[in-house]
């Protein structure tokens, strides 16, 4: 029954098409619309990363040559100290090496220094020095940067090593430091991120509205939070709960045109994309013709996708919050093996991957 069950929603969701809407030119790079209405910021997901390969200087630069309000990245920390831009903790995924960045040396004969992207045009990594320059060039003193700290990371070095580099920039208190927005995904990153980091702004990754709540409300002023986890009835009281407590929503990782759309309803205050170019092609569109572009996009696909349904959303954040806990340690009480080995025997049923 389950198994028919199951081929019957593929077929019918395999069967559904989404619609595209690409606007005029030229992109009119507002914050709201003529009747006032506010449209979400646009901040590069590793860039402008459906065009570039993911957090490169050439994924960083076209996001903001896009009209790009901010760009997110990653940090990790080599063996020699030097803060690298990347999401995973082995270079094995996006680069033509392998191996895990902490166990790597950015400078000498085998450094990373020397290591290029898999994906074409093939680039070099990144350091956090080198997205800060550019983040510092005076055409690029309007961007804002979400740095997203791994919980790989040993935050009291990475946040010591992050701050020389900041500090090192004349009038880095008011042209640099209020752009910067730590994304934080552990609970224990906040006490370094407070005493070393004060002068950042803070937000929570996350995915799970009520881990939100316990473990981040009182430090956070930003909630990044993946774009499921907010349809829900309990994902639409967070977003109610936050703006009642002045407190900013980002969402993630949004890429099409109806989602983004759905994001447009919320009312949240930053789209994050992969595909920069969409949502800003989108939101000029919206600024000229508001009613018109909304009546393009249904909420359709909100019951096509088990992504959304409350199941999903459960066995999802139980496997990540499993994945973070065996790496930084427990949130309070850590999860239990029943739960854990629950969540994932269904997942694995599904197809579902954390």
């Amino acid at each position: 029954m389950l198994l028919r069950f199951r081929g019957a929603f593929k077929k019918l969701t395999s069967s559904l098409s989404t619609r595209v809407y690409t606007s005029p030119s030229p992109r009119m790079l507002m914050t709201t619309t003529a009747n006032s209405r506010s449209l979400p910021d646009c901040w590069g997901h590793r860039g402008a990363s459906a065009r570039f390969p993911e957090n490169t200087l050439s994924s960083f630069e076209a996001a903001i040559r896009d009209g790009a309000e901010g760009i997110e990245s990653d940090v990790h920390v080599s063996l020699d100290d030097v803060v690298v831009m990347f999401h995973d903790p082995d270079l094995r995924r996006t680069t033509n090496s392998s191996g895990l960045i902490r166990e790597r040396q950015w400078f000498g004969e085998d450094g990373m220094n020397k290591v290029r992207t898999a994906k074409a045009p093939h680039q070099p990594i990144p350091t956090f020095e080198q997205t800060v320059a550019l983040l510092m060039e005076p055409e690029n003193q309007h961007v804002s940067f979400n740095v997203d700290v791994k919980v790989q990371n040993d935050p009291t070095r990475l946040f010591s090593l992050m701050h020389k580099i900041i500090s090192s920039y004349p009038e880095w208190e008011t042209r640099l430091a209020p752009r910067i927005l730590l994304g934080l995904w552990h609970p224990s990153f906040l006490g370094p991120a407070k005493e070393q980091l004060p002068y950042c702004r803070r937000s929570h990754i996350g995915d799970s509205p009520s881990v939100a709540r316990k473990f981040f409300w009182d430090d956070c002023e930003v909630f990044s939070m993946s774009f499921a986890a907010l349809t829900s009835a309990d994902g639409q009281r967070f977003r109610q709960e936050c703006k009642a407590g002045g407190k900013k929503v980002m969402v993630w990782t949004v890429n099409e045109p109806d989602h983004m759309m759905e994001a447009v309803r919320w009312e949240v205050d930053v789209i994050l994309t992969d595909s920069t170019r969409t949502w800003l092609d989108l939101r000029s569109a919206l600024h000229a013709d508001y009613d018109k572009i909304t009546a393009q996009y249904s909420r359709f696909f909100l019951w096509t996708s088990l992504h959304f349904y409350l199941p999903f959303l459960y066995i999802r954040a139980t496997l990540n919050r499993d994945s973070l806990e065996r790496v930084a340690g427990p949130f309070d009480v850590k999860l239990s093996p029943f739960q854990v080995t629950i969540a994932s025997t269904i997942a694995w049923w599904l197809g579902i991957k954390a």
